[in-house]
């Protein structure tokens, strides 16, 4: 059965024009929230739906995704009101190459110095200012020259944590979910941090001359990522936008005394890939059909 907070996103999405991604933003990626601990190292940092998330090590912290070219300073805010400091950020990652997830890179990078590393398939994009970017080139943000180009499967490592890159794309050519372990009420368990799974509205899966929002082998792409995400041991279900994994709901579960338990979610975290996987697999038959 699929969750009502999956319908609601999906009520969230069609909203969007396909000709820019951020042509009116939605006001949940700009509203602040408090940040707080998901579990072990690992913190959420960001805004009322667009995630980033915080991994505190002993030599310093990683940050996932600088989101909004206006977000930073809302990170830094809620970096500090956990009572860490935003100039330990050593490393800097992101889900995605869509504005919503790197157009504030740059800006991080300068207050931080952190190294950027970036999925082969997305730097172009990263370092052009989304220029290149298959679905939206008007959607420009600052460009940043990334510092580590990462390929599926590589680890980024810093004081002992180990985050694992799994390139899962489609929605962008180098998206990535992210894992890494932590303990949960003291058992260590699989985090999954979903790039993205969904066909934008405009999105062509089926090459047709003078179509835009298309590259060659995007259906075969998605078709990957999906095998991928099935794949993946997941007890800690998280994403690159809250409403992926019913951020709002399981935080209001936690703050009336569910603890840290309530972030596992395996049960979710398959439903969700298979109803995004069945919303794939319709629109490519619609568009295989002439739609």
């Amino acid at each position: 059965m699929v969750r009502s907070w999956l319908k609601t996103w999906m009520c969230l999405l069609v909203l969007l024009p396909a000709s820019c991604l951020c042509a009116a933003v939605n006001p949940d990626w700009t509203t602040p929230i408090a940040p707080f601990k998901i579990a072990g190292n690992l913190y959420y940092v960001g805004s009322k739906d667009l995630a980033s998330y915080l991994v505190v090590t002993s030599a310093g912290s990683i940050l996932i995704n600088s989101s909004l070219e206006s977000s930073p300073a809302l990170i830094q805010k809620s970096v500090a009101q956990l009572g860490f400091h935003f100039k330990d950020i050593k490393i800097l990652l992101i889900s995605h190459a869509h504005a919503d997830h790197d157009a504030g890179s740059a800006e991080v990078k300068r207050l931080t110095g952190a190294k950027y590393m970036v999925m082969d398939g997305d730097v172009p994009v990263v370092e052009s200012g989304g220029a290149k970017d298959f679905a939206y080139p008007k959607d420009l943000y600052p460009a940043v020259k990334v510092d580590r180009v990462l390929h599926d499967g590589d680890k980024v490592q810093l004081g002992g944590t180990v985050l694992v890159a799994h390139k899962t794309p489609g929605h962008t050519r180098g998206c990535t979910t992210w894992t890494m372990r932590v303990p949960v009420e003291g058992h260590p368990r699989d985090v999954v941090i979903v790039g993205s799974w969904n066909v934008n509205p405009g999105y062509r899966l089926v090459d047709r001359p003078g179509q835009p929002a298309y590259y060659p082998g995007i259906a075969a792409d998605y078709e990957r990522t999906f095998v991928i995400l099935k794949g993946l041991p997941c007890d800690v279900f998280l994403g690159a936008h809250g409403a992926y994994f019913g951020m709002l709901a399981k935080l209001e579960r936690a703050k009336a005394g569910a603890g840290e338990s309530v972030w596992i979610d395996p049960e979710g975290y398959r439903a969700a890939v298979a109803e995004r996987e069945q919303a794939f697999e319709a629109e490519l038959k619609r568009q295989q059909g002439g739609g």
